[in-house]
Parts: C-alpha cells; sequence; structure tokens
C-alpha cells in the first residue's frame, strides 16, 4: 500500500504537486443508493412530489457538486472537468434510487473525488426534498467502482 500523500515529512496536511505529471484522460465511476419507504419512492416514480421532479433536480445538483468538489474538500485540485453522467434508477425492489456518476478529465490529477462528490450531492438532494415525508432514509455504498489514466493506470473494485 503506498503512502499517505495529503502529508509533508512533517506531518503537516498539503496539498500534492501535481505540476510534473502527465496529462493523461482519466475517468472515475462511482455508485451510491438512498434507501426509502415504498411510499416515498412511488411518489419519486410519479413524479407527484409536491417539490417537483425530484430525480431531474438530483441529477442537476450532483453535477453541480462534481464540479464544486475543491471547494468542499480542502485539498482537491480545480480541475477542468470535460464531462459528468449522472443517472439515478428507481429501484422498486429494494425500496432505493440507485445513483452513478462517471465523470472525466483531461489532467493531471483524477476525478475520483469528483465522481463521489456527484454521487453523494445527488443523494443528498433526494433526501432533501423527500424528507417531509420520509425522515427514515437511508444513504448507502457510496464507493468508487473503478478509475482510469494516470501513472497508475486502471482499477476497478473487486466484482467489477
Amino acid at each position: 500500500m503506498s503512502e499517505l500523500t495529503h502529508f509533508n515529512a512533517s506531518g503537516e496536511a498539503h496539498m500534492v504537486d501535481v505540476g510534473d505529471k502527465a496529462e493523461t484522460v482519466r475517468e472515475a465511476v462511482t455508485e451510491g443508493r438512498i434507501y426509502m419507504n415504498p411510499e416515498t419512492l412511488a411518489k419519486i416514480m410519479e413524479g407527484n412530489h409536491k417539490k417537483g421532479d425530484v430525480l431531474g433536480i438530483a441529477r442537476v445538483a450532483g453535477i453541480m457538486g462534481a464540479k464544486k468538489t475543491p471547494e468542499l474538500i480542502p485539498l482537491c485540485h480545480p480541475i477542468l472537468i470535460t464531462n459528468v453522467e449522472l443517472e439515478l434508477t428507481p429501484e422498486p425492489e429494494k425500496n432505493a434510487v440507485y445513483c452513478q456518476a462517471v465523470v472525466r478529465c483531461k489532467g493531471q490529477t483524477g476525478v475520483e473525488m469528483e465522481a463521489l462528490t456527484a454521487v453523494q450531492v445527488a443523494l443528498l438532494t433526494i433526501y432533501d426534498m423527500c424528507k417531509a415525508v420520509d425522515r427514515g432514509m437511508v444513504i448507502d455504498g457510496v464507493g468508487l467502482m473503478a478509475k482510469s489514466g494516470g501513472k497508475s493506470g486502471t482499477w476497478r473494485r473487486d466484482g467489477n
């Protein structure tokens, strides 16, 4: 396992210098779910939630979250994201909404944090829009599924 990179020799937090890294096409794929009462999911799927199109608003929020990541995570580099794809899929058999984000850039550092932030913000938006009818919703299973590009190359979570 590699050393933690966000600490200098004195143990102080610092931003990693990526200036000498090669610019490559990078991609990260992340996922997560929000579990809820069946009635809450039905309202989302029927599109009759009084706050509007829950999944459409959550999709835009997730994209915005990816773009704002360096403002939220102190040591993240601002990068030029070239694409964000965010899918929200109702899963009635699980009483959940599944979210997957794919984020791409051509740069000197990866987009894992942007993809993770996109999923979290999208799922938090669903929570926010539905909390009046279901405060017991749970966000779970948020994680990196795969990444590619850069010196470390391609990585996939076991089972993917």
